[in-house]
């Protein structure tokens, strides 16, 4: 087993970030060929997604949806520290992702990366935990 944490600054309230690159980095450090990487997000108002990455219309298409589902300020949890929302949208995309390791390669496909979204920024630390399993 291998673990590290990515650490990174967001620069919205809402946004998707791209650390499919610091993945596979962390997976080739750690020298594991076949098995598993579980990226995980440490936050209650953040989560990591595998979604397409060709331009920037999926990214902005994923929180768009997420705002018309999740509008902002009519929730409950508002009164404390208003993100209520931030706290439903990372529920609802969930902390983590599992991704196969094949031959030192992240098994995605073509299309698919691996994003932190961001749903309580613009914040200057985030960690993601990435542990690597395997032979």
């Amino acid at each position: 087993m291998f673990r590290k944490i990515i650490t990174i600054s967001t620069g919205s309230r809402n946004g998707l970030y791209d650390i499919t690159s610091a993945v596979q980095g962390i997976v080739k450090e750690s020298g594991i060929k076949n098995g598993l990487v579980s990226v995980y997000a440490r936050g209650s108002t953040c989560a990591i997604m595998i979604q397409e990455n060709w331009d920037e219309s999926v990214q902005n298409d994923v929180i768009t949806l997420l705002n018309r589902l999740i509008p902002a300020g009519v929730w409950e949890h508002d009164r404390q520290d208003n993100n209520g929302d931030a706290h439903l949208k990372a529920g609802i995309v969930g902390p983590s992702e599992t991704i196969p390791l094949v031959d030192g390669k992240v098994g995605l496909s073509t299309w698919q990366n691996i994003f932190f979204c961001e749903f309580d920024g613009p914040r200057s630390h985030r960690e993601i935990m990435v542990t690597v399993l395997g032979e």
